[in-house]
């Protein structure tokens, strides 16, 4: 794309209808309020619409003046209705460029078509319990007859990259891989304020932190395990170490009741959701993720910005962000016996991390930050004009 071309579209304020399942706390939806926020205002113009509903606390985070968010209140199952009263509303808001994101959006294009609109953009974020390989055949004819909707595809780590192009059989040229990115200034290295944690914890010197939904594919219980058999085999780690999840969910409560049976609630803290992460994550010494399966990873990248380590499954973009052994480590998915020994390891030498922690901010500076993913957002969205 020459350089003439791109002035004439910057000319023209793009109008983005972004296609989304819900609108709640979550990476993706994380990633939606970054792009929409970083975006020039002058040159584009959003509106989202939820296939189910939205949380108006999560909609507030969106700073452009001018975003209208619409819910289609889908039915559980096969919504009939759901589609007519999204081609209904794609046609009332004439959209330039209609952006779904994930499988459940994607049936969702086909009203774009109906509408008439000219650019449909689709964004592979990752997969969810009910696909977690992303092999459900289901799943997949229904990705491969939607090729014929997709002007572009969205690929946010090498994984997807590869599965849309070996499973689903995407061209190349249709293929952007744009990595999420990160606010290094909002998310930066700052002095522990271990105030912001209960009591019962403020003079821990070792805080294990992670930062999710709270739901089967984040993997939270596992580990809430590995912590409950660290603290009953060692009574030093128990001593020192403390555990913070941040996010709520429909495992909240069984999480809770686990680390009550096992004798460790008073070094934990379940703090639900919260509006303060960038605050919380200076709180914590290692970052952990255990997801069974992962995009590119929204909390990963504000840990490394904020200087924090990262213990990390090796699953979808998690190896692509973590660099083991240098911003902190990888364990097999789902392996409850290495996550337990590299959390004993990290209590045992604790100095290691102060070389981890330079290394995971350095490495978000120069590889992850949002700059380079806005201006990526910005040259495709422009292609059509």
């Amino acid at each position: 794309m020459n350089n003439i071309c791109l002035t004439q579209a910057e000319d023209k304020v793009v109008h983005i209808c972004h296609l989304v399942f819900a609108f709640h706390t979550g990476g993706l939806e994380n990633g939606v309020v970054n792009l929409i926020n970083q975006l020039d205002h002058n040159q584009f113009r959003h509106s989202i619409i939820c296939l189910t509903d939205h949380d108006p606390a999560f909609f507030s985070r969106i700073k452009h003046p001018q975003v209208q968010i619409f819910n289609l209140q889908k039915k559980p199952g096969h919504d009939l209705a759901s589609f007519w009263r999204c081609l209904k509303l794609l046609r009332q808001l004439k959209p330039d460029i209609c952006h779904s994101r994930n499988l459940a959006a994607l049936e969702y294009q086909l009203c774009a078509v109906l509408a008439g609109i000219g650019y449909r953009i689709h964004g592979e974020h990752g997969w969810d319990m009910a696909d977690l390989s992303g092999s459900n055949k289901k799943y997949l004819q229904l990705k491969r007859l939607f090729r014929l909707f997709i002007h572009q595809y969205i690929c946010l780590s090498a994984e997807a990259q590869h599965y849309l192009l070996q499973q689903v059989q995407v061209k190349p040229e249709r293929l952007a891989l744009i990595c999420n990115g990160v606010d290094t200034n909002k998310f930066q290295p700052e002095a522990k304020n271990l105030t912001l944690l209960p009591k019962q914890l403020q003079h821990k010197s070792l805080i294990f932190g992670c930062v999710g939904r709270m739901a089967e594919v984040k993997n939270q219980q596992l580990l809430a395990k590995a912590f409950i058999n660290n603290c009953q085999q060692d009574p030093n780690f128990a001593a020192q170490a403390a555990l913070v999840i941040v996010g709520d969910g429909k495992l909240q409560q069984p999480i809770a009741d686990m680390l009550a049976q096992g004798g460790v609630a008073e070094h934990c803290w379940l703090a639900g959701n919260r509006d303060d992460v960038a605050a919380l994550m200076h709180c914590f010494d290692v970052f952990v993720l255990p997801s069974l399966a992962e995009g590119i990873s929204n909390t990963i990248l504000e840990a490394m910005a904020c200087g924090v380590p990262v213990l990390a499954s090796r699953v979808g973009g998690n190896p692509e962000l973590v660099q083991h052994n240098l911003t902190g480590w990888l364990f097999d998915n789902n392996n409850l016996t290495e996550l337990t020994a590299l959390m004993a390891a990290i209590a045992a030498d604790p100095a290691q991390l102060a070389g981890k922690s330079a290394a995971a901010r350095e490495s978000a500076l120069q590889q992850f930050s949002i700059k380079q993913m806005v201006s990526r957002y910005k040259a495709l969205y422009h292609q059509k004009y």
